[in-house]
């Protein structure tokens, strides 16, 4: 019989308007609970200054827990295009052992998919792209895994394609999914949308499971800070969603990802504000 395996799934902590109960909390729960696993599925702060950073790094390499992190959008640096361009990760070199890490578990592995670029051919570039070669190095990593080991994929923006082609959420993100769906995948986890979803894709190649993680900063949108804890029993993934409020779970999550995907603004952010997503049970797996 498998052990079961615990692993804690944060995303969008954004220091600079961080939450530092919903951090305190999610700490002391890391160390009581000692996860086989965290996975930080990106925006570690809110403009990717330095002292931003610093907090981020230092509060990331006190977790008692095996750790990987996921660049987000806002983790590029934004007053600073020079280093954007070239040396984008200069500022979190202090945690680059954890930064877009597989980590490898008795029977479960968990693969990163980068969803950011430093750059895009459109205004928006808070939006996801994957590019071939991002694919390419995820695709390579989840063939490598041993016979029956199963995966979960790590990105920062959900791969759902809404919209038009020039709207969509994640440039290429279709054409993963279907990729990812001929692979022993169990799901693919994400944040950006700061509330929680758990849904069932389809694609060509059948379906796939689509998680996503609220947030542990200030900038919540329709649902209290959270993260969620995953279980994997090697038959069955549980999700549950932990929150401050002790909102029941599936009242914390919505029933899919908005085509805007964006949180609300913040006060002085050039960004139009966005309403609250209404709350809808998701699908029953």
């Amino acid at each position: 019989m498998t052990e079961n395996k615990l692993i804690f799934h944060l995303s969008d902590i954004h220091f600079g308007l961080e939450d530092n109960s919903a951090l305190d909390w999610v700490k002391a729960e890391i160390t009581e609970r000692r996860p086989d696993a965290v996975a930080i599925t990106g925006d570690l702060t809110m403009r990717a200054r330095h002292r931003e950073f610093d907090a981020a790094c230092r509060w990331i390499k006190s977790l008692d827990a095996p750790v990987t992190v996921e660049v987000g959008n806002h983790d590029l640096p934004y007053f600073n295009p020079i280093e954007r361009f070239f040396d984008p990760y200069k500022r979190i070199r202090s945690i680059s052992d954890k930064v877009e890490r597989e980590l490898d578990l008795p029977g479960l592995a968990v693969v990163p998919l980068k969803t950011v670029r430093r750059w895009q051919p459109r205004l928006n570039w808070s939006k996801g792209w994957i590019t071939d070669a991002a694919l390419e190095r995820c695709l390579k990593a989840l063939d490598a895994l041993p016979a029956g080991v199963r995966a979960l994929v790590t990105v920062h923006h959900p791969l759902r394609e809404v919209g038009t082609q020039g709207t969509a959420l994640t440039k290429h993100g279709q054409s993963a999914l279907n990729e990812l769906a001929q692979r022993p995948v169990l799901a693919v986890l994400s944040g950006h949308v700061h509330d929680a979803f758990d849904i069932m894709e389809e694609t060509v190649h059948g379906r796939i499971r689509m998680i996503g993680a609220g947030t542990l900063s200030q900038r919540v949108r329709s649902t209290p800070p959270s993260f969620n804890e995953l279980t994997w029993d090697g038959e069955n993934l549980e999700v549950l969603v932990r929150n401050l409020e002790d909102v029941n779970t599936r009242d914390m999550m919505i029933g899919d990802v908005p085509e805007n995907a964006m949180p609300p603004r913040e006060p002085g952010e050039p960004v139009a504000p966005v309403g609250n997503v209404p709350r809808t049970d998701p699908p029953v797996h």
